[in-house]
């Protein structure tokens, strides 16, 4: 029985999802047409991804290591164990940002209009499609956009999740670009719903989420990178919870 109603739950979830983004449709395809219309855009998918989760029954509960401000440019990089991740990223950031992720993500008919405009579809099987993807990068953080990258490039496929060892590309960027990382452990949202839900189903609560100190890269060169990404991977470790 349990079961079933966190199936139900799951599916409850999905078309409540569908639904808000239908009635915000129209505001997000307008602020989605133009660079200088993004941050704005944000905020409605800020919007988005706090009605559609607190209708089912999701909260979020930031807690901060430090004061953070938003308003200036980062790379943001949290662990990775469910699709609430990307919701609970987007109502923690008041400033304006942008993802990047696989570009699975495009088939997605919710994402998709998101990752057509503001954020950053990435293909790791491919080296122009990497290339393409951090240059673009670049180019948002000299304009003031934070950028989110999960650093695992995946949700993992072991349960309870761990988590798994983490990929350069945020790191080297962060170096090159001087700009400093804030590690986010989200330590419970896949207690809530794992991955996408379809194996376990969902059910609501209110996810923890722990939002670190940001790292000055300022000074730091190439030769620190895999010194910074152990740094990252040990703060996140230390409070994600299994």
């Amino acid at each position: 029985m349990l079961r079933l109603l966190k199936k139900v739950h799951l599916w409850f979830y999905a078309i409540e999802v569908c639904l808000y983004f239908f009635l915000l449709y129209p505001l997000l395809y307008y602020f989605s047409r133009k660079v200088s219309r993004f941050s704005r855009l944000n905020k409605v998918r800020r919007f988005l991804g706090f009605i559609s989760s607190a209708t089912a029954g999701f909260f979020y509960s930031f807690s901060y290591e430090v004061p953070v401000d938003w308003s200036k440019t980062y790379i943001i990089c949290p662990n990775h164990t469910s699709f609430l991740d990307i919701s609970a990223v987007s109502v923690m950031i008041t400033g304006n940002f942008a993802f990047m992720g696989k570009d699975e993500l495009l088939e997605n008919p919710v994402t998709r209009l998101f990752f057509k405009t503001i954020d950053i579809p990435l293909n790791r099987q491919s080296k122009i499609s990497s290339f393409r993807a951090f240059k673009r990068a670049e180019t948002y953080l000299k304009q003031g956009i934070s950028m989110v990258i999960f650093p695992e490039g995946k949700i993992g496929d072991t349960y309870p999740p761990v988590l798994h060892s983490f990929k350069d590309g945020p790191f080297r960027l962060a170096i090159e670009q001087q700009i400093p990382i804030v590690p986010v452990t989200i330590r419970d949202t896949w207690k809530k719903m794992w991955d996408n839900g379809f194996k376990y189903g969902s059910r609501p609560g209110i996810c923890d989420i722990c939002v670190h100190k940001p790292i000055e890269t300022s000074g730091l060169t190439v030769n620190d990178e895999d010194s910074l990404r152990e740094t990252v991977f040990r703060i996140i470790q230390k409070e994600f919870r299994t």
